[in-house]
């Protein structure tokens, strides 16, 4: 009996100190953070066994007056920690000295990556160039049923015990593309918890696929912006003639990212030009520059993490990814056939179909969804888009921003994804310094 009740009494102790970070030692190549392991369970619920480790880096300035600022990275996929290093010196400089910042590998991530092996190797660090259905049935074929347990909602669980972990009340929050529907929902299931969220290259709570409709809308915005309406024109003519729209997106998409000017590296709108005319050389040469040779491996933004999670988070034209594998095709291709041409201008129905998005989850095996709260974020929410971005077009910043109540949207002209960390973004750095530290 004595044996039952210290047993007892020890299991109550563990259950109520909660969860905790183990192995603290100073983070290697970043001065001022310690990294340490919270251990999560991959199934809260209990039924599938195992425990995932993630890494956390923290400042080490404990009692910064503003509290705990964590910082959440994009994909879904890439990890969080190495955002320490150039991210937060360059980024948040002026938030370092009043928040405690802290980053993590979100599960999935870094050295805990799921690594599908021919799904990487084709997709790469892109979200728009198509997998083949092999490499994606592999995929989900090495997972098995724990590729249901790589949801938003998970990793808005883990935030929650990192949270707690970390032993405060209310955290700040400042997401990053992926990371702003990570924050978002983080928001949606804790309001109480939240003390102020920063929305950086903006993905609607909705879960929603627009089937590219919004991408296509905003890469048309751009190129005026750009080059002017003979260049749409030119992208829709050479759409026409050699039907590489996806590869032309995806392209496109990188290299708001990589040049949001589109004319250093190459002249976009000549290569346009001279594709219409009939020498398409430049412009093949531009998407083989975006995507070929993309060696991403899965510990810097992991492909198979990122279709456990989208695939069960969004919804599609066949439902959720609970929906069979039969029928799939066909309600696709019954939701493409409904939109009018001038909702695809300048693209067409094959980049609708036949993009990254819609090719990773197609032929997903069919898996628990996620559950989807689509009320209104509460909290003070600060959001920040580039206006010449295509991965989180500026669109979807401002559908975002209506589905908030406490919301302000900064746009940062001429700036790409991720502003924070762009040298055009003092815009961007002031406004967020300005919302955090106000």
């Amino acid at each position: 009996m004595a044996f039952l009740v210290l047993a007892l009494g020890l299991l109550l102790h563990s259950h109520a100190s909660g969860p905790s970070l183990r192995d603290s030692t100073p983070c290697v190549g970043v001065t001022g953070y310690t990294c340490s392991t919270l251990d999560v369970p991959l199934d809260r619920t209990g039924r599938h066994k195992g425990t995932l480790h993630l890494r956390v880096g923290a400042a080490d300035n404990v009692k910064a007056p503003k509290g705990v600022l964590v910082v959440l990275s994009g994909g879904p996929g890439q990890p969080g920690v190495f955002l320490l290093n150039k991210f937060v010196d360059n980024a948040l400089a002026a938030e370092r000295g009043t928040y405690r910042v802290v980053a993590f590998d979100q599960r999935g991530t870094g050295s805990g990556a799921l690594d599908c092996e021919a799904m990487q190797q084709e997709m790469g660090a892109s979200d728009l160039y198509p997998p083949t259905a092999a490499a994606v049935r592999a995929c989900a074929a090495k997972l098995g049923d724990r590729r249901q347990f790589y949801g938003t909602d998970d990793v808005v669980a883990d935030i929650d015990a990192l949270r707690r972990a970390l032993g405060v009340d209310k955290i700040a929050l400042d997401g990053i593309s992926y990371g702003t529907y990570v924050g978002e929902r983080y928001a949606l299931a804790h309001p109480d918890h939240v003390s102020k969220l920063v929305l950086d290259s903006v993905v609607p709570h909705v879960g929603l696929s627009d089937l590219g409709v919004v991408e296509f809308r905003g890469t048309a915005r751009v190129l005026r912006n750009v080059c002017g309406n003979a260049c749409v024109n030119d992208l829709a003519a050479v759409i026409k003639r050699y039907h590489n729209g996806v590869e032309i997106l995806d392209a496109l998409t990188t290299d708001s990212i990589v040049d949001p000017t589109y004319t250093t590296a190459f002249d976009i709108p000549q290569a346009l030009r001279a594709a219409r005319n009939g020498a398409p050389g430049s412009l093949e040469s531009f998407i083989a520059s975006m995507h070929g040779g993309d060696q991403t491996p899965a510990d810097a933004l992991d492909q198979g993490l990122h279709a456990s999670t989208l695939c069960a988070d969004w919804r599609y034209p066949w439902g959720t990814s609970a929906a069979p594998l039969a029928g799939r095709e066909a309600a696709l291709t019954r939701a493409v056939a409904k939109l009018p041409a001038s909702a695809l201008f300048p693209f067409d129905r094959k980049t609708a179909t036949g993009n990254g998005f819609i090719r990773q989850c197609l032929p997903w095996a069919p898996a628990a969804p996620t559950p989807l709260n689509r009320g209104k974020i509460t909290v003070p929410t600060l959001l920040v888009n580039g206006d010449h971005d295509l991965s989180t077009p500026l669109e979807w910043a401002r559908q975002e921003l209506a589905r908030t109540t406490h919301g302000k949207l900064v746009v940062v002209p001429g700036a790409g994804h991720s502003t924070q960390s762009r040298s055009l973004s003092d815009v961007s750095r002031r406004a967020v310094a300005a919302f955090l530290n106000g």
